[in-house]
């Protein structure tokens, strides 16, 4: 039987996966809270809450809210139903995934529970995207959350405990975001012998999409609610923002915000740390294995990247981060951006190291990276999600903290 029945030339390397055909992000959607919203990218989530129980009477319910009100925006995004996607990769920080669990199950979607950490975006993406080009699946959803407040009951002290942070201890994110995925060649309103995407809504002859929502001489979008300081819930009905295409009322065009063109799994890497409140010194040894590993499976450099994404390493870990990399003569200085620094704003915000937890890098991709991708800022960058692999049993025993991070290599269309 040959490798290629089987999709296995799409292997590379010792751990890596280039797609023969792009898996296509087709639409995501972020729902965060108030903090999140106050923040440097509070203007760009689809969705603040007004308060940080979403409607819920505890924080575990919370958090399953948030999934699933990202799950539902991203649909509607889409113009899809459920039953449109065939499997939903899913998973929380929270003890046998409850979050998911309870969050999505009312949408009836096969469902895999994934546990990656924080890294749970990268591995849920990695999955998806690997699901559709074995030829598995036509469209995938994956949805991950965190919770400033079921976090830390589930890994530190409840809140009522009042208990001090160390300067090295990071705050958890509190949102979910959602991400539909689809195969790059199945597109529904075809292509032009050229092999260019007819769209029904054009483009402008620079080449940039002509939306329905207008822009400002900054270039920044006219929303309809203020941005600086409003906190309330951020819902548009019958408005289905996406940056950088238009949606068709009827659904019959959208195009896709991004597009994967592979990925490297990661390993778990233990340098044998074990403080749980410097999560992000505890996570750069990973970090730094799959970024190297990825270059070597991949025959590339940081020349092939306009941006190297960590998931929230934050300002202690990027420093380590670096350091490693500089002893294996990769200066990664200026390109290197991290999740949990550009969520906050570390002079207003008291987050310490910065932002953490497996909704951290998910609603910064959705809301903001593949933002810069649509638009064409960047052409491509590496997301690189980071994940401590601890819990609550193992620091209780004194084990040290295992870490994992995946790579996934992000083009714009």
């Amino acid at each position: 039987m040959q490798l290629k029945e089987f999709g296995m030339e799409q292997r590379v390397g010792e751990a890596s996966v280039k797609f023969r055909e792009p898996v296509e992000i087709l639409a995501s959607a972020s729902v965060v809270g108030t903090k999140e919203g106050h923040g440097p990218l509070g203007a760009l989530f689809d969705e603040v809450g007004q308060g940080d129980y979403f409607g819920g009477k505890t924080w575990e319910e919370a958090e399953s809210n948030l999934q699933k009100e990202a799950l539902r925006m991203a649909l509607a995004k889409a113009n899809l139903k459920p039953q449109d996607v065939r499997f939903l990769f899913a998973g929380d920080l929270l003890g046998q995934s409850i979050a998911s669990s309870f969050g999505v199950s009312e949408f009836g979607i096969p469902h895999f529970g994934l546990y990656g950490a924080c890294s749970t975006c990268g591995e849920a993406l990695s999955l998806g995207a690997m699901t559709i080009a074995g030829g598995f699946a036509e469209r995938v959803a994956c949805v991950t959350s965190s919770h400033f407040a079921s976090a830390e009951r589930e890994f530190r002290f409840p809140l009522e405990y009042g208990n001090q942070r160390p300067l090295s201890a990071s705050w958890t994110v509190t949102g979910s975001a959602a991400f539909l995925l689809r195969h790059a060649d199945r597109w529904e309103h075809g292509k032009a012998e050229d092999g260019a995407d007819r769209w029904e809504h054009g483009k402008a002859e620079d080449g940039a999409n002509r939306c329905e929502q207008e822009k400002g001489e900054d270039g920044a979008d006219r929303w309809e609610q203020e941005k600086a300081g409003n906190v309330e819930a951020r819902r548009m009905p019958g408005r289905m923002e996406n940056v950088g295409g238009c949606l068709e009322a009827e659904g019959r065009s959208l195009r896709a915000r991004a597009r994967i063109l592979g990925m490297t799994a990661g390993r778990i890497v233990d340098y044998g740390l074990k403080d749980s409140m410097n999560m992000g010194a505890c996570m750069a040894p990973a970090a730094a294995d799959t970024l190297v590993r990825h270059f070597k499976d991949w025959g590339r450099s940081l020349a092939n990247y306009d941006h190297v994404i960590t998931g929230d390493l934050g300002s202690i870990g990027r420093t380590a981060f670096l350091d490693l990399l500089a002893m294996k003569g990769i200066d990664l200085a200026e390109k290197h951006l991290d999740c949990g620094m550009l969520i906050y704003d570390a002079e207003r915000q008291d987050v310490h190291a910065g932002g953490s937890g497996c909704g951290c890098c998910a609603v910064t991709l959705s809301a903001w990276i593949l933002k810069q991708l649509e638009e064409g800022f960047w052409k491509r960058v590496l997301f690189l999600p980071t994940g401590a692999l601890l819990s609550k049993t193992s620091f209780n025993e004194g084990k040290t903290v295992p870490c994992i991070c995946h790579a996934i290599v992000l083009e714009s269309l």
